[in-house]
């Protein structure tokens, strides 16, 4: 559903430029509402979601990190990577209604059967316009 409402970051001049994004990040906020901003449409809910595993081989090297406790770096590359995707997913899904920020921004995780991750990336799509 889109509105012919433009969705780049050149509507907000005094954000910074943010090449090879959809909507831009800073147009994103866990807040109900964006300062400097009037929010004028609601779309609804928007998500993405990921689901990833370190593979057989990240898996064993994860073992072997976690029996030496402390951080076990594999899985947080694995996690970091998931939650950008599952960001960038929900950011692409909020473009295609047309808006140009996402507010009550949140994750959620959950772990499936001991190696996948699973990301979930959710708000509100709406149109902000500057005050």
């Amino acid at each position: 559903m889109s509105t012919g409402m433009p969705t780049s970051a050149a509507t907000h001049p005094f954000l910074p430029e943010a090449p090879g994004w959809p909507l831009h990040p800073a147009m994103v906020t866990s807040g109900l509402d964006l300062p400097g901003f009037r929010i004028t449409k609601c779309f609804g809910i928007v998500r993405g979601l990921i689901v990833r595993s370190p593979g057989f081989a990240g898996g064993i090297s994860a073992a072997f990190q976690a029996m030496g406790g402390g951080t076990v770096q594999t899985m947080v590359e694995v996690c970091e990577r998931a939650r950008h995707d599952a960001f960038l997913l929900m950011v692409q899904h909020a473009v295609q209604f047309g808006a140009n920020a996402v507010i009550a921004f949140r994750y959620d995780t959950t772990e499936i059967a001991q190696q996948m991750t699973e990301v979930l990336a959710y708000g509100t799509a709406v149109w902000a316009e500057p005050v």
